[in-house]
């Protein structure tokens, strides 16, 4: 097989080494006790995985988790008893009125080239500085680095050390004058990369996915953009949207002429009239806003060096949130050492070196000849990119893309990555740690321009070869609360779930967008903690001719706005699902009730939907709508009706007191105001009605991504019914006061999360390939439960599952058509009790997870470790304990059905 070095393509390059570690490495395996009753036993009493995270000075560590949030500030459970948010009071909106700031597009990473022969800036990662609030704090280990030298760093040329196969434990950690002055003792030897060494942590088929480009970014406390991403914007603020004229070109304050063309002076606000955020409350990618866009291309291995500046104290956190890190990109077809698993995590002072091959699973099974021009890389003519096909090497870019390896049906779209730390996950994203990731491809080319049979013209723009986001707008929509000073406040004590107060979207208090009269993409995702969502989209209408009238005297009413539902999580669908009242969607006999309405949205769901603003005049107001309500985090309790909330039959109120939200939710209503301006363009996207499946008497339309099951199929039903079956029921059984949560795999014990313990562990049914047919991979049944009236967006990282069946039901028409990574389990609306699905791994091993979305719920502690094991593996690979001092490795044990299942497959209808 022929793969791509560090210096130039070597066509006679071997396959990349997939044996086990010698015993000589670090990382080497562990045989699994032929009982494993007693080493499961001994985990319960076992010191916490992630306990090198929690020193402190003078040899001690912080005696749980919950001693990190020592400087909290709670106010009386029984003065504050309501939820909203949990125990505190109503967050003070400092004179801010909806819809009175401009909503910040996201800011692009902007990857380059990763060239070996270009000469790197030799700056070290800047040392923490003492220094003044809101940006530094007046001890060095409480602190973080100075944000002219942050810049000055991260917009130096190159990349230096060079990435490497195996982590960098050659070099120190440059923070560690800082850290032993903290903890009061010697380090020996800490390392600069926070990677677990060896090969078990080396980077998979480094030579084959070599990575060609990469970014740097750093993890940090709040501080003014300096502008460094201006220049990395593929836009370059100088075409469409983005360019001079356009509606985007004007970052943050149309009427300040110094945001044209640049994010330099945007600090981090929740609303203009709202203060300035202090570095410890909230810690984003760069410490900047606006939040940031990471755009990927298929067939193109990227990096991220992704570095630590977070204060070294681990208490230094504004209450909330821990300063050790992993990050996950959800749900990236990644090897195990890049998916960012929970105890995998690196220190202040650290970088972490995450290689994405970006290929389409199936890689090494389906048109591995690189034929079918559907699995493409989009590009501008004379691009070229390395392609390890039937005839290896250099292909160069013609009409638009170049054809890769791999199954088009897996193709990817919407993602996001965030931080994965055991135990504090919640707390960190809630904090900021969170970007969204665009995957482009031939058939998501973000092109809408270009018709030649395999690209589905989504709604991007047409004036770069690839990338156009002129209609295509990303939303990151979650809940927030602050305390009376307008500081980022978080409850880590309640483990059902926090519920925050006000819902920001794109970290802005009810912000407003100009759109043009054409159609436009939303990539929409729930970036709550625990909160689930149903948005609803409507019309203004001026007088009382609307379907649903306004507020009392207030002269408006309002329509209900239709459109289509084209991607579910990251998966584009097999058909566009219209939400116009046309189609009973679940089936319930009311196809009514869905139009203009989503259904519940899962934290950390992604919904594409399409809307066409053509329909409106120039100067209509628009509305997206929360319409999901909560009284707790356990539980989405019911949707309210869009009429109810328009009208403000139902609105939260201000106690008298001022001291609790009383009469409903204050997050349900509207969360987004969209303004339809005038288009003199062309508008050359996708009709989505030509792709809606048979309803109304209507044929099925065009497929847009089919899926790789048919259900209606005999033998592919043959063959799930062969396939090995898992279980897995997540609840509260032997959960404790600390760790209430629990997992219970096959039936067996239900536990509380152990990094060192794993669920389950699929086999890979081969290893890489040359290019030519090698089978379907590994196909299992996997089924998904919980009792108790509880909500659980259940996720499994790496692959995408089809869901089978709900409750032994045919699912919704938005679950039918597509693949999915987040799973709703529980009770509330639009989920069900169980859920079955299919799916199959491939290409890459090691250690994944699965766990409840509901992070508050994963914290503590509802996530269980399974591997992905090469063919014929008996040892299992050991677990990483990062320390400030380095990885060491501890043995890790299998349930007793990890690698067997339950054998049982209920129904697959």
């Amino acid at each position: 097989m022929a793969a791509i070095g560090s210096t130039a393509l070597n066509a006679n390059a071997a396959l990349d080494n997939t044996d086990p570690p010698p015993a000589t490495d670090p990382s080497h395996y562990v045989d699994q006790p032929a009982d494993p009753s007693q080493a499961l036993l001994d985990l319960l009493n076992a010191t916490e995985a992630n306990e090198g995270s929690l020193e402190m000075p003078g040899g001690t560590y912080l005696e749980n988790k919950r001693q990190v949030n020592a400087e909290n500030v709670l106010q009386r459970e029984d003065l504050y008893p309501f939820n909203y948010p949990t125990n505190g009071l109503p967050s003070p909106l400092f004179n801010a009125k909806p819809f009175t700031q401009k909503l910040l597009m996201f800011e692009e990473f902007g990857p380059e080239k990763l060239d070996p022969t270009a000469t790197a800036g030799d700056l070290p990662f800047p040392r923490p500085k003492s220094g003044v609030a809101p940006f530094l704090d007046a001890e060095v280990a409480r602190s973080g680095p100075d944000t002219t030298e942050l810049d000055t760093f991260l917009t130096q040329a190159g990349i230096s050390p060079f990435p490497q196969r195996e982590s960098n434990t050659g070099l120190q950690n440059p923070w560690k004058p800082d850290i032993e002055q903290f903890l009061g003792r010697f380090l020996v030897n800490p390392p600069a990369e926070g990677r677990p060494p060896g090969e078990g942590w080396a980077h998979q088929r480094w030579n084959e996915f070599y990575p060609q480009s990469f970014f740097k970014t750093v993890q940090t406390g709040s501080r003014p953009n300096g502008g460094i991403r201006d220049s990395k914007q593929l836009h370059g603020y100088a075409t469409g949207e983005f360019g001079p004229g356009g509606l985007y070109y004007n970052t943050a304050d149309n009427s300040n002429p110094a945001f044209n063309g640049t994010t330099r002076g945007i600090a981090i606000q929740i609303h203009p009239n709202m203060p300035v955020q202090n570095h410890k409350n909230l810690w984003t990618f760069d410490g900047t806003l606006p939040p940031k866009l990471l755009m990927a291309r298929y067939g193109q291995p990227m990096l991220m060096r992704h570095y630590n500046a977070l204060p070294i104290d681990p208490q230094a956190n504004g209450g909330m949130g821990l300063h050790t890190i992993t990050t996950h990109e959800h749900n990236g077809h990644s090897p195990a050492e890049s998916d960012g698993f929970a105890n995998a995590f690196f220190f202040p002072g650290q970088f972490y070196d995450y290689r994405w091959p970006l290929q389409l699973a199936g890689y090494d099974s389906i048109n591995t000849t690189a034929t079918d021009p559907k699995a493409s890389f989009p590009c501008a003519d004379g691009e070229t990119l390395f392609v390890n096909d039937a005839n290896p090497g250099v292909k160069t870019c013609q009409n638009g893309k170049i054809n890769i390896r791999g199954d088009w049906r897996e193709t990817m779209s919407t993602h996001w990555f965030h931080d994965h730390m055991l135990d504090f996950t919640a707390q960190n994203v809630y904090k900021g740690n969170a970007v969204m990731m665009n995957y482009y491809s031939g058939l998501d080319r973000g092109n809408e321009a270009i018709n030649d049979g395999v690209n589905l013209r989504m709604p991007s723009g047409q004036n770069m070869p690839w990338g156009n986001r002129d209609y295509d707008v990303n939303l990151v929509i979650g809940d927030k609360a602050w305390d009376q000073t307008g500081q980022l406040w978080f409850n880590p004590f309640n483990t059902d779930g926090f519920i925050g107060d006000q819902l920001l979207v794109n970290w802005q208090y009810k912000p407003a967008l100009d759109v043009r009269a054409r159609k436009y993409r939303f990539r929409i995702l729930n970036g709550s903690v625990s909160r689930y969502l149903a948005l609803a989209l409507v019309a203004e209408v001026n007088g009382n001719k609307g379907e649903m009238p306004g507020p009392q005297g207030s002269g408006v009413s309002y329509n209900r706005v239709p459109f289509h539902l084209v991607a579910n999580d990251g998966n584009i669908m097999e058909h566009a699902v219209p939400f116009d009242g046309t189609m009973d969607l679940d089936a319930n006999g009311n196809a009514a009730e869905h139009k203009g309405v989503l259904p519940a949205q899962g934290i950390a769901e992604r919904f594409d939907i399409i809307v066409d603003f053509s329909k409106f005049a120039p100067g209509t107001k628009l509305f997206f709508v929360n319409t999901m309500h909560h009284d707790t985090g356990l539980l989405a309790k019911v949707k309210i009706p869009v009429a109810d909330i328009v009208s403000e039959k139902y609105k939260a109120v201000l106690d008298a007191k001022k001291t609790s939200w009383d009469k409903g939710d204050p997050t349900v209503g509207k969360a987004l105001q969209l303004t339809v301006k005038a288009y003199t363009g062309t508008d050359l996207s996708m009709n989505p009605g030509e792709f809606e499946p048979a309803h109304a008497g209507k044929p099925a339309g065009k497929k847009m991504i089919p899926l790789w099951l048919n259900r209606d199929d005999p033998a592919q039903m043959a063959a799930l019914a062969n396939a090995r079956h898992r279980s897995f029921d997540f609840g509260r059984s032997s959960g404790t006061d600390l760790n209430p949560w629990t997992v219970k795999a096959d039936g067996g014990v239900a536990y509380a999360a152990d990094p060192r313990r794993i669920s389950a562990a699929p086999h890979l049914a081969t290893g890489p390939t040359d290019a030519g047919f090698s089978g379907d991979g590994s196909l299992e049944v996997w089924k998904i439960s919980s009792g108790g009236g509880w909500n659980h967006p259940v996720h499994i990282h790496f692959e995408e599952g089809i869901v089978l069946n709900r409750d032994g039901k045919a699912p919704p028409e938005w679950e039918k058509w597509t693949r999915k990574d987040v799973y709703r389990i529980g009770g509330g609306p639009d989920t069900s009790g169980t859920l079955e699905l299919a799916i199959h791994f491939r290409e890459f091993a090691g250690t994944y997870v699965e766990h409840c979305h509901n992070t508050q719920h994963e914290d503590n502690a509802m996530l269980i470790r399974w591997d992905i094991e090469h063919p014929g593996q008996f040892q299992v690979m050991p677990t990483p304990l990062p320390t400030w001092d380095g990885v060491e490795y501890a043995p890790s044990v299998g349930v007793p059905t990890f690698r067997t299942g339950d054998g049982t497959f209920s129904s697959t209808r």
